[in-house]
């Protein structure tokens, strides 16, 4: 169960953990997950060109934010919570505010609907063409709306503790076929039909689509 407290973000006291990227605005400390505030990378199977080919920027941009904080100590600011649950918060990892540099570095953009604090950023990464920006791209709410996918809306005044995976409706899981399982180590894994140890996996959740688990907090599962 999702713990809501009804407290303003900044009554919140830091948060200090270390932490596992998920895409390129997302990531877990222990169970609890998060969403970087005033920023929007791509969705993770995004595709980007550049040069004159097709690239998977969406991967990328989750590899970026890995290198950034995956296995490190972050400090965040809890700012509120969004639509799926995660905390949204402005977060440092070794004196770096990791929300401003993936905009800088050209993997996010500024998601100017909430915030014009990263517009900066976004503006020297466009002139500099890093990133996303050294060719074409689609911007990341563009892409959720194209597959009718909701925007992250903020919920003011509420910080979650031990929020998890939330799983789909018994309607939805009578159409969806991707499987979301808790591994033996306490990992959030998916696995698409097709994939290696599909019929053996146990649903403990479904989805419709890969951005759905993601969203929910699961990463694809490695096929070795």
């Amino acid at each position: 169960m999702t713990l809501l407290i009804g407290i303003a973000a900044a009554d919140v006291r830091p948060i200090y953990g270390v932490a596992v990227a998920g895409d390129g605005d997302s990531f877990r400390i222990g169970e609890t997950r998060y969403r970087l505030f005033g920023v929007d990378a791509p969705e993770f199977d995004q595709m980007c060109a550049r040069d004159g080919e097709v690239w998977a920027c969406g991967r990328a941009a989750g590899e970026q934010l890995s290198k950034l904080i995956t296995g490190r100590e972050v400090r965040c600011d809890a700012t509120g919570m969004d639509t799926y649950g995660r905390v949204l918060a402005k977060c440092t990892v070794r004196g770096t505010d990791v929300n401003r540099a993936m905009v800088a570095s050209g993997y996010a953009v500024a998601f100017r609907r909430y915030s014009t604090d990263y517009v900066s950023a976004e503006e020297a990464a466009r002139n500099n063409r890093r990133g996303l920006w050294a060719g074409t791209f689609e911007m990341p709410s563009e892409v959720r709306a194209a597959a009718g996918q909701r925007a992250p809306e903020p919920r003011r005044g509420a910080v979650a503790t031990n929020a998890r995976p939330r799983r789909t409706s018994s309607q939805q899981a009578s159409t969806c076929s991707i499987k979301g399982n808790h591994s033996r180590r306490g990992e959030w894994i998916y696995h698409v039909p097709g994939m290696p140890y599909y019929q053996q996996t146990r649903a403990e959740a479904l989805f419709c689509s890969e951005a759905d688990a993601r969203a929910a907090g699961y990463r694809r599962a490695k096929v070795r």
